[in-house]
């Protein structure tokens, strides 16, 4: 046989087999028998609301005849409501006016290509430079060092 037929048969062999179930030894499993999950299948666990909506299916009336709509507030137990967000910090007018330079400028030099307007030299250079000096001032402003008030060990700081 060549290489190329016995590759061949182990194929066959692999497809011929892609369905069989496996089955396996107890020794085999890394796992002791009581971490395998039971062959019944799971059962459903129907709260005291889905069992009322199975009885609305069951006897179709009219909620109008009966006069009993669902409150909001009813089924919203075990549900997280995340607190408001803290409000953001305020900003001086240094920073506002470097973030307004830093995108200002090159929003400036996308619309005025995309409008097709001719741009003079000083127009051109002022947007570039105010993208560069928006990005300076917001660097230098960054204040990567410790606080003042931190003393003279920063230990584990919070």
């Amino acid at each position: 046989m060549t290489p190329q037929s016995d590759e061949d048969e182990v194929w066959r062999q692999i497809v011929a087999s892609f369905n069989d179930t496996a089955e396996r030894d107890s020794a085999d499993q890394p796992w002791p028998d009581s971490e395998n999950l039971p062959a019944e299948p799971p059962r459903r666990v129907i709260k005291q609301s889905d069992e009322e909506d199975l009885l609305r299916e069951d006897d179709p009336v009219d909620e109008a005849e009966t006069g009993t709509e669902q409150s909001d507030g009813e089924d919203e137990e075990g549900h997280y409501v995340p607190p408001p967000p803290p409000p953001l910090p305020k900003t001086d007018a240094t920073t506002k006016i470097a973030w307004l330079a830093l995108f200002g400028g090159p929003a400036y030099l996308l619309l005025s290509a995309a409008l097709s307007w001719n741009l003079q030299g000083w127009m051109l250079f002022t947007a570039v430079a105010a993208f560069i000096g928006g990005f300076v001032a917001l660097v230098v402003r960054m204040g990567d060092g410790p606080p003042n008030d931190s003393g003279w060990d920063d230990g584990a700081v919070i």
